[in-house]
């Protein structure tokens, strides 16, 4: 049976990116087009369906590293803050927008919270393999041709 682990990471997060954008829970917030992703980044991001893409990219890491809470997904979305002539340090990624999206993964029944942080639900275990099923098998099918 194909798997998150079975798929290119890339091709996974731009595929769940478009069917999450076809789901009414998870839209992104009035404050979203304004917002930087974390303190070391300088400016907000230039796609704009940045936010479906990043909440694909949650689903996948609640998915591979779950159970974690908000605080551990801040470090993996950090990064190294430019400091001028100082030395460049490691800075988490926002926190609000990581417990925004986790909320609406939630309310789109993708995710449950358990007492030792948030997991995929068994829907949204399915819904994950059954993207990466699509991509293996579309991409059999161009290989055969």
């Amino acid at each position: 049976m194909t798997t998150v682990y079975d798929v290119p990471a890339d091709k996974l997060i731009r595929k769940v990116a478009e069917e999450l954008k076809q789901r009414p829970e998870i839209a992104p917030p009035a404050w979203a087009e304004f917002a930087k992703t974390g303190v070391h980044k300088e400016m907000p991001p230039e796609d704009p369906d940045w936010w479906f893409i990043r909440a694909a990219a949650v689903l996948r890491r609640i998915y591979i590293d779950g159970p974690v809470g908000v605080e551990r997904m801040r470090s993996f979305y950090g990064g190294k803050k430019n400091r001028g002539s100082r030395p460049n340090q490691f800075r988490k990624g926002s926190g609000a927008v990581i417990r925004t999206l986790v909320q609406q993964l939630e309310a789109a029944g993708l995710i449950v919270r358990d007492k030792a942080g948030r997991k995929v639900s068994p829907a949204g275990m399915s819904f994950l393999d059954g993207t990466a099923y699509g991509l293996v098998s579309s991409a059999a099918e161009g290989t055969s041709e």
